[in-house]
């Protein structure tokens, strides 16, 4: 067999490889990036570094203005009318684009809140 004919059999084998790997990792990207509906994401703790770095608290109320990252609250700001929280909006903990993987109080609040429109 010559030089040419095994590069043909190894970039076919190459070919064939991707095209049997490409949809099982699809399916595993897909499966990975939504959470399954009957399982409830853990609750975001106030004390995770990120949710310190970006002032989360659980309730707005307790928000310290003399904090850096949240000086701009406003009373009446919190996660249900943020545009960051996802979910049922019956639900008192919620998943979060902020935050993923994690629940995030309805009535919590954190610096990177945005108006739901």
């Amino acid at each position: 067999m010559s030089k040419d004919g095994t590069a043909q059999r190894r970039a076919r084998l190459s070919r064939r490889a991707a095209l049997l790997t490409v949809p099982i990792a699809g399916a595993l990207t897909a499966s990975a990036a939504e959470p399954a509906a009957d399982k409830a994401l853990p609750r975001l703790d106030p004390n995770d570094p990120i949710a310190r770095d970006l002032a989360y608290y659980e309730n707005a109320a307790d928000v310290d203005t003399s904090n850096e990252m949240a000086a701009h609250y406003l009373p009446g700001q919190t996660c249900n009318n943020c545009a960051q929280i996802q979910g049922d909006a019956r639900d008192a903990w919620r998943p979060c684009t902020i935050f993923p993987g994690k629940s995030v109080a309805g009535a919590g609040w954190c610096g990177v809140w945005v108006e739901k429109v």
